[in-house]
């Protein structure tokens, strides 16, 4: 500021007035200001942006997933290139953190909370028991949920806007094609069984199971890596009665699954059918090419940021549904053998 006035020829404060939008400078030394002010490269401190209320201009995103998940998972690439996105249009930084669990998570949030590090989050993973909505509440801290709150979770949650996908749909729409193609044993390879998702997932899969009067389907959880998603995979088709088409929630799973059938002799899809349940690249580099589930995840990234952006600007809370995701049938996909 004291470089700024020397070279603009005025005071002190009256750099503070015109880079801060305050009454006490005329309209043309506020902008003379602000021309010096762009040629130094000059930029409001954070620190004292916090310290004076006037909020980090940061929002704060914790992952709290096995590191072996998360250096493959494409969808958490591609919705962090959305979120930076909007971010970026914004002047807002994101920082960014990866703990072990959900309770090294929910201490970020108070040590973020106490330093004014942030002035909202973005949430992930919301889990079947999840102690983050009740905490964000008592801290008074602006969130996106980015995935639905557990069913039994009936708060209102003031400051806490999300942004959910219809999973019971989407796979009450892939056991639905699976029938008609005449499956009759499905075996669902899942992610984590804490996440409030993958139960919701699971759940359907049931209802649908029930629904077609298909008792040979079921569903088996993992870590979402490729090593637990192939151990699965080599398990259920060395059974005696193997299933005739396997869905993986993730495209990880789904490539190590497809190459572990390979492996055993059996063909896909002439033996078993595969769908994954993100579509990427990786789906379209094996052979063959994987069905599979596809959404607009960087969409979903900057659904979230903006949700969050206007619960800064002090919008209401409230509730965003994303497309249900579509099944793209390829090579992976047939009718189902006797």
């Amino acid at each position: 500021m004291k470089d700024i006035a020397q070279r603009a020829g005025v005071s002190e404060s009256a750099v503070s007035f015109a880079l801060n939008d305050r009454p006490g400078v005329s309209e043309i030394t506020r902008a003379r200001v602000r021309r010096v002010a762009e040629q130094l490269g000059w930029r409001p401190s954070t620190a004292a942006r916090a310290l004076s209320g006037e909020g980090s201009a940061t929002v704060g995103l914790v992952l709290a997933r096995p590191a072996a998940s998360l250096g493959v998972d494409s969808f958490f690439l591609q919705l962090i290139s959305g979120i930076q996105e909007i971010l970026s249009d914004r002047q807002l930084g994101l920082l960014f953190q990866v703990v072990e669990d959900v309770d090294a998570e929910c201490a970020v949030y108070r040590r973020w909370w106490a330093e004014h590090r942030v002035d909202g989050v973005l949430v992930v993973d919301p889990r079947t028991d999840d102690p983050r909505p009740g905490l964000l509440d008592e801290l008074a801290l602006p969130a996106v949920v980015i995935g639905e709150l557990p069913d039994g979770d009936t708060r209102s949650h003031p400051a806490l806007s999300r942004v959910r996908a219809d999973d019971a749909g989407a796979m009450a729409a892939v056991v639905g094609r699976l029938h008609e193609l005449g499956h009759r044993r499905i075996v669902h390879i899942a992610g984590l069984s804490s996440f409030a998702h993958t139960e919701r997932r699971i759940r359907s899969l049931r209802a649908e199971a029930e629904r077609y009067g298909l008792p040979e389907v079921r569903s088996l959880t993992t870590d979402y890596s490729d090593t637990q998603g192939a151990a699965v995979t080599r398990r259920v088709l060395e059974e005696d009665r193997p299933p005739t088409a396997l869905i993986y929630d993730n495209d990880v799973m789904a490539a190590a699954g497809a190459a572990v059938t390979a492996g055993l002799g059996l063909a896909v899809p002439g033996d078993v059918s595969v769908i994954s349940w993100e579509d990427s690249a990786l789906c379209r580099l094996v052979r063959p090419w994987l069905t599979a589930l596809s959404r607009d995840s960087v969409a979903f990234g900057r659904i979230a940021a903006r949700e969050l952006a206007a619960l800064l600007d002090g919008g209401a809370a409230r509730t965003v549904q994303v497309p249900l995701p579509r099944l793209i049938e390829r090579e992976s996909l047939s009718r189902g053998r006797a």
